[in-house]
């Protein structure tokens, strides 16, 4: 049985699609069986991973307004292990066409459930807001991995986001955890970086020992249609988040997958910097020849 994890911050630019597809892809060289569930209407996650949009209609929207199965619309990626469920910005239109709808905070969740038996690894990439969308991702996920990047107002609105958790944990999924607080665009240079990491840690005990440098890299990567560690494997950012996998597999001990690997270049926790500032969407037996899910 698969661990879905909801990558979830109401602040935009934090951090989160980034995060959410460099994690996976790390997982996924390790041999984890990984599924990234796009549910921001932004479509960041999809286009990061080289997949096009679907059409409107299509993806995770068809799955929330209409209750279509989510796997016709699993697309494997170019990454062994990989897969993405695609959106659109159609999507937005889900929280309004939803608003009527009996139980509608667990359309999402229903929809996952099918998938749960396929991957080991089921990430979520939320949409910046705390709207039905998120609550849907909140409801379906078992854990969930908080952004935050090193820079002023970094707390803003997290104790907001804590409360939301709080709220679904006790009225739509009693098993909803926080995993932890991810630091993001980390730069070593400034105190201010230093000031943030101390307080977010002092605030939030479960905060990943892993950070996340500020990477030109990282900023680069999505628009090549590639994760890190396909677009530059040796630089810093790919580092980072192939030390948070491992960080990550090692947190759920005996829940880990079982057969996971090492990637071939080893990673490392330290904080570093870098020193430098379309494929159409088919169904998962269609575009996963080698039968990968």
């Amino acid at each position: 049985m698969s661990i879905v994890i909801a990558f979830a911050n109401q602040k935009g630019g934090v951090g989160k699609t980034t995060s959410t597809v460099s994690l996976a892809a790390a997982l996924a060289s390790r041999g984890v069986r990984t599924l990234v569930l796009d549910s921001d209407p932004q479509a960041n996650a999809t286009s990061a991973l080289g997949v096009n949009r679907p059409a409107d209609g299509g993806g995770l929207y068809a799955a929330l307004v209409e209750e279509a199965p989510l796997l016709p619309s699993v697309v494997a990626t170019e990454t062994p292990n990989l897969a993405v469920v695609p959106t659109s910005p159609a999507l937005a239109g889900a929280e309004v066409e939803l608003v009527s709808v009996m139980a509608r905070e667990f359309r999402m969740k229903r929809a996952v459930e099918a998938l749960r038996e396929r991957f080991d690894m089921i990430l979520i990439d939320c949409p910046p807001s705390l709207g039905m969308l998120t609550v849907n991702a909140l409801a379906a996920a078992d854990e969930v991995v908080i952004p935050v990047q090193t820079e002023y107002f970094a707390l803003e609105g997290l104790g907001h986001l804590a409360h939301t958790i709080e709220l679904v944990k006790r009225n739509l999924n009693p098993r909803l955890t926080i995993r932890g607080v991810l630091l993001t665009m980390y730069d070593a240079r400034t105190n201010l970086s230093r000031e943030v990491e101390q307080e977010v840690r002092a605030h939030f005990p479960n905060t990943f020992a892993t950070v996340i440098p500020r990477s030109v890299r990282l900023a680069e990567a999505p628009s090549h249609g590639a994760p890190i560690q396909q677009y530059d494997p040796i630089s810093a950012g790919a580092r980072a988040y192939e030390a948070l996998a491992d960080e990550f597999i090692a947190s759920l001990g005996d829940r880990a997958p079982a057969g996971v690997v090492r990637p071939a270049v080893p990673a490392t926790p330290e904080v570093e910097r870098d020193d430098r500032a379309e494929v159409p969407v088919e169904s998962v037996a269609a575009n996963d020849p080698e039968g990968q899910f």
